[in-house]
C-alpha cells in the first residue's frame, strides 16, 4: 500500500495505490490462482472517518484512488485500512505534508 498525503489549502487530497489481485472467481478459475480481492477501505484522520468505500473483484488489480477531505491540518496522520475477502487487514499511516 503507497499513501501519497498533501494539504492544499483546507483540502486535503489523498493518492492511495493498493496492492491486491482483485480477482474474483472467475478470474480465479481462469487464471489458476486464488479468489483474493479488497472488499473495504477505511481512512481515518484520529477517530474520525473521513472516507470510505465497498469494493470488489469488479476492480482492476492494484486498485487507485484519490480523494479530498477537509479539516486535516499538517503533521495530522492519516491511517488506511483495507479488509479482504477472507477477513485479512491490512495498515499503513502517513503523515500530511
Amino acid at each position: 500500500m503507497k499513501i501519497k498525503a498533501k494539504l492544499n489549502g483546507e483540502e486535503t487530497e489523498i493518492k492511495l495505490l493498493l496492492e491486491s489481485p482483485m480477482a474474483g472467481k472467475e478470474e480465479a478459475a481462469t487464471k489458476k490462482i486464488e479468489e483474493s480481492y479488497i472488499t473495504h477501505i477505511t481512512a481515518k484522520v484520529g477517530s474520525a472517518v473521513v472516507w470510505e468505500a465497498s469494493t470488489g473483484p469488479f476492480l482492476s488489480k492494484d486498485p487507485y484512488f484519490m480523494f479530498k477531505f477537509k479539516g486535516a491540518k499538517a503533521g495530522d496522520k492519516i491511517v488506511i485500512e483495507t479488509i479482504d475477502n477472507k477477513g485479512k487487514t491490512e495498515k499503513a499511516e502517513e503523515a500530511i505534508k
